[in-house]
């Protein structure tokens, strides 16, 4: 494929009249990733500032700079000021990759963003179209994709510049439709300035990401930033049995965009669950739409996976995909790896499951829903991060020692902090749980406690296969460690 080469004024409005003529051949905030012809992006980040680094960039064939005007000195290349760097960088990013899908989905929320995501994939592709999910699980799609269909994009939402290279190649491999994560961070950070979206989904709001916001109205206002990125008259679909639902109700309107409802608590103009029964490897759900009720058996462990399941099925109504296809796709869904993932059973007849629950609500959520596929005890397996809100630690403990018959409080990622400090935070809200420091020892010692009717919960990190201990990532994946101990059991 022929390199792609803009110039300089393509990209940006403002660029330097005597410089609008220069050849760029790439963007980058990254000054490790700049390569000859590249425009580096010097952007104020949480900890470090991109000034720092101009000099690298340049040195490693950087033609032009991107600033906001605070670099404090002549960089020796074309600089680029504009008022919003990070906007800026954007819309040259979706200037430099102009292909999209031609439908595109977000999904906001502090839980549920990833498993809701891929359904909407998995709908889309079960009614016959090019489908592609993008986020904390890189970007998912059709096997003809690079990578065997999964690209890394490393963060649930990438930088601009990730984004739209790999909107384009989805675009380029004839995918129609992509759905996509929006996290408060890229929502904040504009990352997703530039994306034509078709629709957008709020899922919940609760308590995390307070140690980069702040605060919980700081938190808040990111997340409503996803209106903002819609055109006014589109669809935004709302998870009406949220507590933030009024708020975001109340921004939606004010946008001009078409509220679609969906949950318990659903108007007659959304989509309306209406009965939910629990069976040992799934559940049976009413839902209505338009006036209609449809029955299907959902094979998903949890009610909010199936709140999330019905999220993913009213955006695809919302894009006009058949209501046939969309109901009959959602008795074929898979779960998520590593959300409420089913590992196994023990010889007794225990289960065994992974989530990535790393939040108090998202534990709570979690437990609530194990607690009617578990007649016997509910055992729990989890950490927190180091270098995270420190406040969610005793709370997800209290968490614990509520829902669950046994609590065993392990290491997850401790990152720089003493991992035994992170424990004793946690232990604080639930002082008689167990303490076993190693997670494989945790979740091994779980394992062999097992009796029949038992559900083993372990929680934390889902999908991840590593563990960071002081800036150093280990291999390490809770699914392996598990079957290897079912298997010795």
């Amino acid at each position: 494929m022929t390199a792609t080469i803009k110039t300089l004024g393509e990209l940006f409005d403002n660029a330097p009249i005597a410089a609008r003529d220069l050849a760029v051949s790439g963007l980058t905030a990254d000054s490790r990733r700049v390569q000859p012809g590249f425009v580096f992006a010097a952007l104020a980040g949480f900890n470090l500032h991109g000034r720092d680094y101009v000099k690298a960039a340049i040195a490693s064939g950087g033609v032009a700079v991107l600033s906001g005007g605070d670099l404090g000195f002549d960089p020796g290349v074309p600089e680029v000021i504009a008022p919003e760097p990070r906007l800026a960088l954007a819309i040259a990013a979706s200037r430099f990759y102009p292909r999209q899908p031609a439908t595109i989905a977000a999904v906001t929320g502090t839980n549920g963003k990833s498993s809701t995501v891929d359904f909407l994939r998995q709908i889309w592709a079960f009614a016959g179209l090019r489908a592609a999910s993008l986020g904390t699980l890189g970007a998912i799609g059709p096997s003809d994709l690079p990578g065997g269909g999964v690209i890394d994009l490393g963060h649930t939402t990438p930088d601009p510049v990730a984004i739209h290279h790999t909107l384009q190649t989805l675009a380029d491999h004839k995918v129609t439709h992509a759905a996509m994560e929006a996290s408060s961070h890229g929502l904040d950070q504009r990352r997703l300035d530039g994306v034509r979206l078709s629709v957008a989904a709020f899922t919940n709001l609760t308590q995390d990401h307070l140690d980069y916001h702040g605060t919980m109205e700081a938190y808040r206002a990111a997340k409503l930033k996803l209106w903002d990125r819609i055109a006014p008259g589109q669809p935004a679909v709302i998870n009406a049995d949220a507590l933030e639902a009024p708020a975001f109700e109340a921004a939606a309107r004010a946008r001009g965009l078409t509220l679609i409802g969906c949950g318990w608590r659903a108007d007659g103009d959304g989509l309306k669950i209406v009965e939910l029964m629990p069976r040992p490897n799934g559940q049976t759900l009413t839902l209505r739409w338009q006036g209609k009720e449809h029955a299907i058996s959902l094979p998903l462990i949890g009610e909010f996976q199936a709140l999330n399941a019905v999220t993913a099925a009213a955006m695809a109504l919302a894009c006009a995909t058949a209501p046939t296809d969309v109901f009959a796709a959602l008795s074929t869904l898979t779960p998520v790896k590593g959300r409420i993932e089913h590992i196994g059973a023990s010889r007794d007849g225990a289960h065994v499951f992974v989530d990535y629950a790393h939040t108090p609500d998202g534990l709570d959520v979690l437990l609530r829903a194990a607690r009617p596929h578990a007649p016997g005890r509910l055992i729990l397996v989890f950490g927190c991060g180091g270098d995270r809100d420190r406040a969610k630690r005793p709370k997800m403990g209290a968490i614990g020692a509520k829902f669950s018959d046994v609590v065993i409080v392990t290491d997850d990622n401790p990152r720089s902090e003493d991992p035994a400090a992170i424990r004793s935070e946690i232990l604080a809200g639930c002082p008689g749980a167990i303490e076993i420091g190693d997670r494989a020892s945790a979740i091994q010692h779980a394992i062999a406690m097992l009796a029949s009717g038992d559900a083993l919960l372990i929680a934390g990190k889902g999908h991840e296969t590593g563990q960071i201990i002081k800036g150093v990532t280990y291999p390490f994946s809770d699914q392996d460690v598990a079957r290897a101990a079912l298997e010795a059991h």
